[in-house]
């Protein structure tokens, strides 16, 4: 595999991960626990700040300048 294609890749399994963190926010306010759906909003938006991490990792491996390297 392709380094782009490593990238191309591990960018839309980022953007499902996004997806599904979103599609879980509307859903807390049925479990009707405060304390419950605190915690899971903290874990959510520990997973989001990960997720964007590697977003950025790999947009910076993109832009790097692989010919000061020769």
């Amino acid at each position: 595999m392709e380094r782009a294609e490593a990238s191309q890749q591990i960018r839309e399994h980022c953007n499902t991960v996004s997806t599904a963190v979103m599609r879980i926010h509307p859903l807390l306010n049925a479990l009707g626990d405060d304390a419950t759906k605190g915690e899971i909003v903290k874990a959510l938006y520990e997973i989001t700040k990960n997720v964007e991490v590697v977003k950025k990792q790999i947009m910076r491996l993109e832009k790097r300048d692989d010919s000061s390297l020769l």
